[in-house]
């Protein structure tokens, strides 16, 4: 047992990173859990399309109302504690609707605010989590840690989660719900065991938020490599959304797949990070972080170039393998070279930028995809995918080798 915890948790990463480990993987698990009952709650409550869509929207519109808030908070105040905080008020808000469950009184009203509660807690502990492990890790093992924290995301969240989350709504309407606060509360107690030094990293704050935020922002539009990779991660996620958005009708119209099998193409996806998340480590140390960048986005190129063509669903299902595979070696890279660049006191405010651009950038493509879809079919916006990552990755092929090394550039102007 000893072995298989330090070949999946390398003592060289620390007891600190270990406790967030787990308490990263269990509330991942509770996430899972609610990413199926949340929309079959909604769907009990409403068959209303327009209310449906809105309940999804009111889980990520706080990231592009309070996003940047956030990060600056996680730079000015105890970034365990606003973890722990944050997490705090998601089980509230969610033991407060087990009980409106649980006594006959929920309606649809009550499930949009609860939405829109537990999105702006997230957004909190999103933002503060991926600063914390800087602070455990060594920057030589901040891929291996990231692949780590990442491996909990794709098993609790895509896999194990949504089918333990729709069992037990099909038991009980009210059980997930209360999983999920379990989840969050263990999750919490497991965050409370990190010890990291109390207080804000920037010791004494005598700036107004705002600044703090317009200072995140100017670091990052003054580091070259960083700015750039923010750039690539906008434009990739808006090519990558559009044609995800209609990825249910292209499967069930263009492919034939039912809806069984559409649900098939996600646990592939999830397999292929899964079996990616736990290669990374080997990957990092014989593949140059230049070469590796360039091949994983040349494989989202060649992705959308993939599906656009295809018509058989024995050929979707290994794409979508393929896909999970490299998409999930490229959020663990980038993320490992944003932290190893950006200075300590920044990261809360530089990744919530980040964080933005992400979203941001799967809204718009989200509605691009549906309009392109519907003016041109079903294979038009993989076709605008494919040309608009293909032209974007020769934009910056030759810049990704400073890119992956942005933390030397970033240490040098210091």
């Amino acid at each position: 047992m000893s072995t298989l915890v330090e070949t999946v948790f390398p003592a060289r990463l620390g007891t600190g990173f270990r406790w967030l480990v787990g308490s990263s993987w269990v509330t991942n698990l509770g996430d899972g859990v609610l990413i199926a009952a949340g929309p079959l709650l909604v769907a009990s409550q409403t068959r209303s399309p327009f209310l449906v869509a809105s309940a999804m929207v009111a889980l990520q519109l706080p990231w592009l109302l309070v996003g940047l808030f956030a990060g600056a908070l996680a730079d000015r105040l105890d970034r365990r504690r606003v973890i722990m905080v944050a997490n705090a008020v998601r089980g509230l808000v969610l033991a407060g609707l087990c009980t409106v469950v649980a006594t006959g009184h929920v309606n649809i009203a009550l499930v949009l605010v609860t939405m829109v509660a537990l999105g702006t807690a997230e957004t909190f502990v999103d933002a503060t989590s991926g600063t914390l492990t800087p602070m455990l890790v060594d920057k030589p093992d901040l891929g291996i840690a990231n692949a780590r924290l990442m491996a909990g995301m794709i098993t609790g969240n895509q896999l194990v989660g949504p089918a333990v989350g729709a069992l037990l709504f099909s038991v009980g309407m009210v059980w997930p719900f209360l999983v999920t606060v379990v989840c969050i509360a263990v999750g919490v107690a497991l965050v409370s065991r990190i010890g990291t030094p109390p207080g804000a990293v920037r010791g004494e704050v005598d700036t107004h938020i705002r600044q703090d935020i317009a200072d995140g922002v100017r670091w990052l539009m003054g580091s070259p490599p960083v700015r750039t990779l923010a750039i690539i991660i906008v434009v990739f996620n808006i090519t990558w959304a559009a044609p995800w958005s209609v990825l249910v009708l292209w499967a069930l119209e263009r492919v034939g797949i039912g809806e069984a099998g559409f649900g098939l193409l996600i646990t592939a996806s999830a397999l292929g990070g899964l079996l990616a998340t736990f290669s990374y480590g080997r990957l990092e140390k014989r593949v140059p972080l230049a070469t590796l960048m360039r091949a994983v986005l040349m494989a989202e190129v060649l992705f959308h170039l993939a599906m656009a063509l295809t018509t058989s669903a024995w050929t979707a299902y290994p794409l979508m393998f393929f896909f999970g595979a490299y998409a999930f070696v490229w959020g663990t890279l980038s993320q490992a070279v944003r932290q190893r660049a950006v200075p300590t006191e920044l990261q809360g405010r530089v990744g919530s930028v980040y964080m933005i651009c992400v979203m941001g950038g799967m809204l718009l493509g989200s509605l691009l995809g549906g309009l392109i879809a519907g003016a041109w079919g079903l294979t038009a916006p993989w076709w605008f995918a494919f040309a608009g990552s293909g032209l974007t990755l020769a934009l910056v092929w030759r810049q990704l080798a400073h890119i992956a090394h942005a933390d030397e550039a970033s240490t040098a102007t210091a």
